[in-house]
């Protein structure tokens, strides 16, 4: 697979977060997550990655979008 184990998230109001490159899911499909709950272990998984790293993208209706434009990032 191109982006390893990969791990998608459904939130309220159309948005979805995905993580890739990882290691290890800690979480099944259907998991309920609450915020800081650990998910994934990153990694370096998948035929694209150059090295251990978290791949995050966010997408509301369906479309990518920046996730600076909704997430505080410190």
């Amino acid at each position: 697979v191109e982006t390893g184990y990969t791990l998608a998230i459904q939130h309220p109001n159309n948005v979805v977060t995905v993580y890739k490159h990882n290691s290890q899911l800690l979480k099944k499909m259907g998991s309920r997550v609450t915020a800081g709950e650990a998910i994934a272990i990153i990694g370096n998984t998948g035929e694209s990655s150059s090295g251990p790293h978290l791949h995050f993208e966010l997408w509301y209706n369906g479309r990518p979008v920046n996730p600076a434009d909704y997430i505080i990032f410190k």
